[in-house]
């Protein structure tokens, strides 16, 4: 099909091509989407844009929330209202098995990623004027792993990506045509790209540039009257479209800035966090989408710079600066993440496949009978790593959770109202059985967790006597070697680890040699009646990784889900056997 897309007929093939490329897209976001089910094990899925959805349908659409803008929230609850038929419907179906609004969500990121690889197709064709360009870009981003492995989840990570990709089909339109519309069109891909997160704000520049370097065509505005007058209703526009999905930003002031401002700061920490080894966020964020984005489209992109400067400036200038910005302003904070690049990545894939067409045009226009040979291993070199990785993991997310598979070992060896303690690698809905709460415990959960949320331990290891509130990532500073004592005191006589949270300490084992202590104590102190591993039979584990741990990209594994390792604890109120055989062979 990549073969005749020049012709007049090829306007034909290059759609049903992007039409095949978003149905894969979105199949393979569909692909294991209901891993983990009941429970979300994401810690921001599980506590922000879904709940806060929900939470709508009990006041006005003010979300008192804006740590993320909410146009992603809002569109959930409109998705909710519709599907479940209000939010009494809404609210009855989380209750007795959230498994379907969970799955609601999910399906609507998968879906938004296929609206922004169709948008992309258009964009590039626009842009360069070649339908070849926008087909190999719109299967880098539809058949990438980052996106879609956050197509499996109800984040705004994916969602953002549509407006982004809409704003670069305006742009296309700016700088070919110089006309009013696509400077709206740009405007309001870039207002609501915004008000889905907040970085993809970085559009704005993509957009002024188109602007001042557009060579407009006969009846449409000159280059001085865009700037004059363009620009400046195309920044009203952008507000207008901000604050269409983000109204309460200027309604409730107050708290959107403060949300912005804990936004700001928790990529800026300067402790930065635990098990975060990386010297460089730019680096880090290149490996990253080495296999994120692919080593091919990454090379490409790289390459295709240099080319567009050559050949292309006009577009290089509107192209360029904005993901080498981005680059370099997120790679300078303290923490980083491989998924904080994405709004980038639709630029990343236009600049790889005009590079890709370039320089393969060297050799067809000598040879035009292997030009479709050479689109076609364009294609498959630039795509295949990002295909392979992807169908591997609707292969791993398909099965089931470590952490559900320790949990039913748990419902059939730990007796109901046991004390146990459980590392933060599942939410507190883990510990009851869904839409069955417990008579025996005073919170309805299956069994009485030992609270993790809240410690009297400092990170510098002092003694807090009030107490205080305890992030995931700050768990593994609070464990010391008492701790088991104080479990045997108590009864605590299960302790649950999970290799997210002791990876974390073994990859900084200078900032917490307390907990290393403590899992030396741990072992002294209990046998290990319990392991379950997500990794294939032979593989070896993967190394703590705020990327791989989470997102399941190595080979290795097998399941999602960290390694998990119950412990029965000895000594004090743990002395004598558990009421419950234990006679079940571990899990391995």
């Amino acid at each position: 099909m990549l073969a005749a897309l020049r012709g007049s007929p090829s306007i034909w093939v290059a759609r049903l091509t992007v039409v095949l490329i978003v149905i894969a897209s979105i199949l393979l976001g569909l692909w294991g989407n209901g891993h983990g089910l009941p429970y979300s094990f994401n810690t921001d899925e599980n506590s922000h844009f879904l709940p806060k959805a929900i939470a709508l349908f009990g006041h006005d659409w003010n979300p008192n929330y804006f740590v993320n803008p909410p146009a992603y929230t809002y569109l959930l609850r409109l998705v909710f209202g519709i599907e479940f038929d209000g939010g009494a419907g809404v609210a009855r179906q989380f209750a007795s098995d959230p498994t379907a609004v969970f799955l609601a969500a999910r399906t609507t990121t998968a879906a938004l990623l296929g609206l922004a690889v169709g948008l992309l197709y258009l964009a590039g064709a626009r842009l360069f004027d070649d339908r070849r360009i926008g087909v190999l870009a719109a299967g880098i981003l539809g058949f990438s792993f980052l996106p879609i492995f956050y197509a499996h989840h109800a984040l705004n990570d994916v969602p953002t990506l549509a407006p982004v990709c809409l704003a670069l089909f305006g742009v296309a339109g700016i700088v070919r045509y110089g006309r009013m519309q696509d400077l709206i069109i740009a405007a309001i891909g870039v207002g609501i790209a915004c008000g889905t997160k907040y970085t993809a704000g970085i559009m704005v520049l993509p957009l002024a540039a188109a602007a001042l370097v557009c060579a407009p065509q006969a009846g449409a505005l000159t280059r001085r009257q865009i700037v004059a007058f363009g620009l400046p209703v195309a920044a009203i526009t952008c507000a207008l479209a901000f604050l269409l999905v983000n109204p309460y930003s200027v309604i409730d002031s107050s708290t959107f800035f403060e949300g912005l401002q804990h936004q700001s700061t928790t990529a800026d920490d300067v402790r930065g966090k635990l098990g975060l080894t990386a010297d460089s966020g730019i680096a880090y964020y290149l490996w990253s989408m080495s296999w994120g984005l692919g080593w091919v489209p990454l090379l490409a992109a790289a390459a295709g710079g240099g080319i567009l400067i050559a050949e292309r400036p006009r577009i290089a200038a509107v192209l360029l600066p904005a993901p080498l910005l981005f680059l370099i302003f997120m790679g300078t904070q303290e923490r980083f993440f491989g998924r904080w690049m994405l709004p980038i990545y639709p630029l990343l894939a236009l600049i790889g496949a005009y590079a890709v067409v370039s320089v393969l045009g060297l050799l067809w226009r000598r040879a035009p009978r292997l030009e479709p040979l050479l689109l076609i291993l364009a294609a498959a070199a630039l795509w295949t790593q990002g295909i392979a990785s992807s169908v591997h993991l609707g292969r791993v997310m398909s099965r089931t959770d470590t952490r559900n598979v320790a949990r039913a070992w748990m419902v059939k060896h730990i007796e109901e109202g046991s004390k146990i303690v459980v590392e933060p690698i599942a939410p507190d809905a883990w510990a009851q059985d869904i839409a069955a709460p417990s008579a025996l415990t005073s919170n309805g959960n299956r069994w009485l967790k030992f609270s993790t949320s809240r410690s009297n331990i400092g990170d510098d290891g002092t003694w807090i006597p009030t107490g205080r509130v305890v992030n995931i990532e700050d768990y593994e500073r609070t464990l010391y070697p008492g701790l088991i004592q104080r479990y045997q005191r108590q009864g605590y006589c299960w302790v649950v680890v999970g290799s997210t949270q002791v990876g974390r300490a073994e990859a900084e084992p200078d900032a917490v040699p307390r907990a290393l202590a403590y899992y030396r104590a741990l072992e002294a102190n209990g046998e290990l009646v319990y392991r379950i591993s997500p990794f294939r039979s032979g593989a070896k584990a993967v190394p703590f990784n705020f990327d791989w741990s989470f997102d399941y990209y190595p080979r290795d594994y097998e399941r999602p889900g960290p390694e998990i390792w119950i412990y029965r604890l000895r000594g004090g109120l743990c002395s004598g056997e558990p009421r419950q055989s234990l006679s079940a062979q571990p899990a391995s």
